[in-house]
């Protein structure tokens, strides 16, 4: 039963929800096209010029008008299952990873993806995925696994960490080699030394983790269930919470322009702004767009959002821009 409601837990992580792993009929590419407010999106990814996004049912899209408009990529083979996260190795190298621990790689922005690893009997799903810099690039999910690729994500071989067959959720870090991974039952590792070595903290929190993100060498910030938000100003060997008032879990986030801070979005339209201390700024909802799972940033003060109901530029239901001229409302 216990590995039962933690895989649901996974599943809800991930942004897919239960609505992305409910096995459907195959989307046709007019339907997605047309109608990509009704694609639900698990990962949002910015090049500057093109921003791509990655859900439910192998859907990739792509825009190079800002999210004005997005059409559906080229995936081969396209296996009609849902996909949980994607990062950038550089402007043209992009990875994502979903259910069945499916990885698809691309050469050209996002235009096109070709499948890399695939296991399909397993049935569990990979959670996230990460640049650490160079070629190399981990994957992450159900039952602690966890791959590393050397070769910017054409070939992939299997890591063993002692989590107890725990999931993992994400995973953040910098060039100075310090490197954070999280995941349920409060689980965080920590690495020194580029991920050669791997040390579990004792856990200061009992629920899961859904995300984590370096501030500074010393400060990382990680969230997750029931609104926990936690912060460390010592690289994990002491984390305070914060008294966010939302209740509503945690699932993305986007670091600001100039060291601004952080935005965590989450269920219930939920955004959370901390500052580039990892101070709570404020909270805010914004009606109808269901629940969060990424943003990026679109320029110097505009923060794009994704999630259940699609994503969009505009004024639609599905998207939350947050410029200079509108600020957060404070916590209370």
């Amino acid at each position: 039963m216990r590995q039962l409601i933690a895989y649901l837990v996974c599943i809800t992580v991930a942004g897919v929800v239960a609505l992305a792993f409910t096995p459907r009929a195959p989307m046709s590419v007019a339907d997605t096209q047309l109608n990509t407010g009704r694609v639900q999106i698990n990962g949002l990814l910015n090049l500057g010029k093109r921003q791509v996004a990655v859900g439910e049912r192998g859907s990739i899209l792509i825009s190079d008008d800002r999210g004005h408009s997005w059409q559906q990529a080229t995936v081969q083979p396209q296996r009609h299952i849902s996909l949980t996260g994607l990062t950038a190795l550089n402007a043209t190298q992009l990875v994502a990873v979903g259910q069945d621990g499916w990885i698809l790689r691309s050469q050209d922005a996002g235009s096109s993806w070709q499948e890399v690893h695939i296991e399909a009997d397993a049935g569990e799903p990979l959670l996230g995925v990460w640049a650490a810099g160079g070629q190399q690039v981990f994957a992450f999910g159900s039952y602690g696994k966890f791959y590393q690729s050397n070769d910017g994500g054409a070939s992939w071989k299997v890591l063993a960490l002692e989590v107890d067959r725990a999931h993992l959720n994400a995973m953040d870090g910098g060039q100075d080699g310090r490197r954070m991974l999280v995941g349920e039952q409060g689980l965080v590792m920590l690495s020194a030394d580029n991920g050669q070595h791997w040390q579990q903290l004792p856990a200061f929190y009992n629920g899961s983790l859904f995300g984590v993100v370096r501030l500074s060498t010393a400060r990382w910030v990680a969230y997750g269930m029931r609104g926990n938000v936690f912060v460390t100003d010592n690289f994990g060997q002491s984390w305070h919470a914060l008294k966010v008032g939302s209740s509503q879990p945690l699932y993305g986030h986007v670091l600001l322009p100039g060291k601004a801070g952080v935005l965590i979005v989450g269920a219930g339209s939920t955004l959370v702004r901390l500052d580039g201390e990892g101070r709570l700024l404020g909270v805010q909802r914004q009606p109808g767009l269901g629940t969060l799972t990424s943003a990026i940033v679109l320029g110097a003060d505009q923060v794009l959002v994704a999630g259940e109901r699609g994503v969009f530029q505009g004024n639609g239901n599905n998207v939350a821009t947050l410029g200079k001229r509108e600020p957060i409302h404070e916590a209370r």
